[in-house]
C-alpha cells in the first residue's frame, strides 16, 4: 500500500508525464492545465531535455507558476524564444519539429475521435461548444497524440460523435495509414483508467486501473464497449514522493491544475 499521500489530479498529471521523453517535442493548446503540467513535471524529472511551446508560442518556457489560461502570456515567463503562431507554428507542426500534442473534448469515440464543435445536429445544435482550436489539422499533421478527461462518464465517452473535431484512429483499423497520417493517438488518460489502443481495431482498451477502481465501473461509465483485457489487469503507477512535492510546490503552486476538476 501506497505512503505517499496525493489527489486523482496528481495521479493523471503523473500518468501522463510518464509518457513524455526527452525526444518528446510538444505544445499546449486552451484549458490544457493536466498536459502542461505533464511536460513541466517530466522536464523537472527523467525528460530534461524535453522541449515545450507554451501556447504554442514560447518555446522551453519557465513560468513560475500556470497562470488562469494556458494561452495567457504569463505561460511564457523565461522562453528563449517566441515563435510567430500563424507562421513558425504551423511550419513547424506540418514539417514534425513539433511531434506531440495533447487534446481532449467533450466528446470522445472508441477510436480517440474528439468532438469539441457542437452537441446536437451542427445546423441546428443543442449547445455550441468552443470549437476546435486546430484539432483538425493538428489530429492529422501529428504522430503522438495524447488524450485526457477528468469527466470519465458516457456522456464523454460516446458510441457516436455528434462533430468530430479531432481525428484520432478515425473508423478504426487502418483507416488514418490509408489516409497517409503519420501516428495516431498513443493512449488515454482519465480519472478512472489509463486506455490505450488495441492494435488492429484502433479501440480503446483498459491498459490499467487507477488504485481502487474496478473494470466493471470502466466499462459502466463508458458509453461504448470497452476492451478488457484477460487476466489481472495493471493498476496505474502512483506518483511518487518527489512528483508530488514538485507538482505542488514548483509546477503548479496554485493549483491552476484543479479548474479541469470543477
Amino acid at each position: 500500500m501506497s505512503t505517499v499521500e496525493y489527489t486523482i489530479d496528481e495521479l493523471m498529471v503523473a500518468t501522463l508525464a510518464h509518457e513524455f521523453t526527452n525526444d518528446t517535442r510538444a505544445f499546449n493548446g486552451a484549458v490544457s492545465f493536466v498536459p502542461v503540467c505533464a511536460y513541466l513535471l517530466a522536464r523537472k524529472t527523467h525528460a530534461p531535455e524535453l522541449v515545450w511551446a507554451a501556447s504554442s508560442i514560447a518555446v522551453d518556457a519557465k513560468p513560475k507558476a500556470i497562470p488562469e489560461s494556458t494561452l495567457s502570456d504569463g505561460l511564457w515567463d523565461g522562453a528563449t524564444m517566441l515563435s510567430g503562431s500563424s507562421y513558425d507554428f504551423w511550419a513547424y507542426s506540418q514539417g514534425r519539429r513539433y511531434n506531440t500534442f495533447a487534446f481532449r473534448g467533450a466528446q470522445m469515440d472508441a477510436y480517440g475521435n474528439v468532438n469539441n464543435t457542437v452537441i446536437g445536429p451542427y445546423t441546428a445544435p443543442k449547445v455550441r461548444l468552443p470549437g476546435g482550436g486546430g484539432m483538425a489539422d493538428l489530429g492529422c499533421m501529428l504522430p503522438l497524440i495524447y488524450l485526457w478527461s477528468t469527466t470519465h462518464d458516457p456522456r464523454t465517452f460516446v458510441e457516436k460523435l455528434d462533430f468530430r473535431s479531432g481525428m484520432g484512429w478515425g473508423d478504426g483499423g487502418d483507416h488514418r495509414a490509408r489516409l497517409g497520417l503519420p501516428g495516431g493517438p498513443q493512449l488515454c488518460v482519465t480519472n478512472l483508467c489509463v486506455f490505450d489502443f488495441e492494435p488492429e481495431s484502433r479501440r480503446m482498451r483498459i491498459r490499467s486501473l487507477h488504485p481502487g477502481v474496478t473494470a466493471d465501473q470502466v466499462v459502466e461509465a463508458t458509453g461504448f464497449e470497452v476492451i478488457v483485457p484477460s487476466g489481472e489487469i495493471p493498476v496505474t503507477a502512483e506518483p511518487t514522493a518527489e512528483e508530488v512535492r514538485l507538482l505542488r510546490e514548483e509546477v503548479d503552486p496554485t493549483g491552476a491544475r484543479l479548474r479541469e476538476f470543477r
